[in-house]
């Protein structure tokens, strides 16, 4: 059997869409006697009846709707071909990694990612979520072409910011905890008494300095979700997102503690997010579309 072209099997496709010879003829702008000869051909390469032709119009017979996946499969993968190679041509990427900050709230993540899955759906993107100092060295040793990160000074000549928002941090434990029960304002002796969870990262250079950290004895996590359900089940106190206790706090699962000082200041900070990427490399059309969307200033609140 010789190899079908892929016109014949766009014929094919758009034969057994409309139903008609003659509409199929009119759609792709060709005479009707050019539309039947091109599937004549492909039931002759086949050795296939595709079409049933005994009714008034033709409709797929069991071989051609066996095949119409195929065909579907087939035609979307050159039509990907042809868009990424096109793409290539006029300087879009053919991939986009980014990396996330794990304390970053990922629901206002996913309007820009799918939004960027339709301006530009041949990119290829690849997302991974790492922690603190982890998620900046994913981004200044190129291992990440965008980084939505808890900035460094260290990192400023390296790497061009765009701000992004800010995460509030809340300090919290168990109802059962001993210091749930203490009111108003929390001081650093008891805080040093007991166990703290203490949120990590993997960076294998530990260019993420403490903060915040006051207890004697600690546990550090590089796994936020396990750290909120250790602070659940009462294991030890800690500080977390607000956007992610919320609902503990409304529910009484976990409590609202305040601290006397935190690193030195009164209340625990804000930690700014910002978008980051290498000053010397430069972004293709996609990450160049991404990186202002991600930023204040393109829509991302």
């Amino acid at each position: 059997m010789t190899d079908p072209s892929i016109d014949q099997l766009r014929v094919f496709m758009k034969v057994a869409e409309l139903g008609s010879f003659s509409a199929a003829a009119r759609a792709m702008n060709r005479a009707q006697s050019a539309v039947t000869y091109a599937i004549q051909k492909l039931e002759e390469q086949t050795d296939l009846e595709l079409f049933d032709r005994s009714a008034y119009r033709p409709s797929l017979s069991e071989a051609g709707r066996a095949l119409q996946p195929c065909v579907q499969a087939i035609l979307e993968t050159v039509d990907g071909f042809h868009a990424i190679a096109e793409g290539l041509t006029s300087g879009l990427e053919a991939e986009l990694s980014i990396v996330v900050e794990a304390m970053f709230p990922m629901s206002r993540l996913v309007a820009a990612l799918s939004e960027l899955q339709q301006v530009y759906p041949s990119v290829q993107t690849r997302l991974r979520v790492e922690a603190l100092g982890a998620t900046r060295d994913a981004v200044l040793e190129g291992r990440a072409d965008i980084g939505l990160i808890i900035p460094s000074e260290e990192d400023a000549e390296a790497l061009v910011y765009a701000p992004v928002t800010e995460i509030e941090l809340v300090a919290v434990a168990s109802p059962g905890h001993p210091l749930a029960a203490l009111k108003g304002v929390v001081p650093m002796e008891a805080l040093r008494d007991h166990l703290q969870l203490v949120f990590s990262d993997r960076a294998s250079r530990g260019r993420w300095p403490d903060r915040g950290v006051v207890a004697l004895r600690t546990w550090r996590l590089a796994d936020l979700g396990a750290k909120h359900s250790m602070l659940l089940a009462g294991l030890g106190w800690g500080s977390m997102p607000m956007h992610v206790v919320q609902d503990d706090l409304r529910n009484g699962r976990l409590v609202r503690l305040q601290p006397a000082m935190w690193d030195g200041f009164s209340g625990l900070p804000r930690l700014p997010v910002v978008a980051a990427r290498r000053r010397d490399r430069v972004l293709g059309i996609a990450g160049r579309w991404l990186f202002e969307r991600l930023s204040t200033g393109g829509g991302l609140k």
